[in-house]
């Protein structure tokens, strides 16, 4: 078992639901100041988005996040240099697409992911089909890869994803790119089926905008995953006491 999640399990073991927000690495110059606010506000795991020029599961905010961070010159190395100054040591996992690792070398980008803290990464364009190699490359690097469930994934698939699957089950709420939205769609639907084959940990992401949508969706799931509505905020101008602010919000809820 990686140790990304040994430790959500531990986390769920306790009776906690996990906040997980989402940050677009470098977007602002004191990204990592954000990261520490939130963990200081309880998140309990922060997905780091490594901007790439053509997101194609994220909607307009994370778009234009990722535009912002990659004129600022982000990159891998530089966000993996960057996070040498967290001073804190909650659970990090990645999330970008395939061409980033594949343009870096497999084996070399797991191998930074490890060394800077990263312990599982999301790659929403990687087919399981086609994840063998990033997956083994990962294997000696205790990163673990996380997949992502459809609504529309039938339950054979979920069979097999569940099998392979690391950390945590991503259950996606709705059939859209990121983004906000009204309620939290199809996730009791979604986890059920995760959990008719794996007790791993499923987290609701994908349009969780408010507290309130934050605390239906842990009612029926092991934690929710908050991005779009974040980084909107960030893009707006809020500093790091404004998302601490944002964030204990949402751990209120959960509580």
């Amino acid at each position: 078992m990686r140790t990304l999640e040994a430790q959500l399990r531990a986390l769920r073991g306790a009776g906690r639901k996990a906040l997980v927000p989402y940050f677009v690495a470098g977007l602002t110059p004191d990204w990592v100041r954000h990261v520490e606010a939130a963990i200081l506000a309880g998140a309990d795991a922060v997905e780091i988005g490594i901007p790439f020029s053509d997101p194609m599961m994220d909607g307009v905010v994370i778009q234009e996040a990722s535009l912002r961070s990659l004129n600022a010159g982000t990159t891998l190395d530089s966000l993996c240099t960057d996070l040498a100054s967290l001073s804190t040591t909650a659970p990090l996992v990645a999330m970008t697409y395939y061409n980033i690792f594949h343009h870096y070398g497999l084996e070399r980008a797991a191998g930074k992911l490890r060394t800077s803290g990263i312990g599982g990464a999301i790659v929403p364009d990687l087919s399981l089909e086609e994840s063998g190699e990033w997956r083994r490359a990962c294997e000696d690097q205790d990163v673990a890869t996380v997949f992502l469930f459809a609504p529309s994934t039938d339950p054979e698939r979920v069979r097999l994803l569940t099998g392979v699957t690391q950390g945590f089950a991503y259950a996606s709420a709705r059939m859209a790119v990121t983004g906000q939205a009204a309620d939290i769609g199809d996730a009791q639907r979604v986890v059920e089926t995760i959990r008719a084959s794996s007790d791993i940990p499923a987290y609701v992401g994908i349009g969780i905008a408010t507290p309130e949508m934050a605390r239906a969706a842990a009612a029926v799931s092991d934690g929710v995953i908050v991005g779009s509505a974040l980084v909107k905020i960030i893009l707006d101008g809020a500093g790091a006491s404004e998302v601490e602010s944002f964030i204990a919000s949402f751990r209120r809820a959960l509580d």
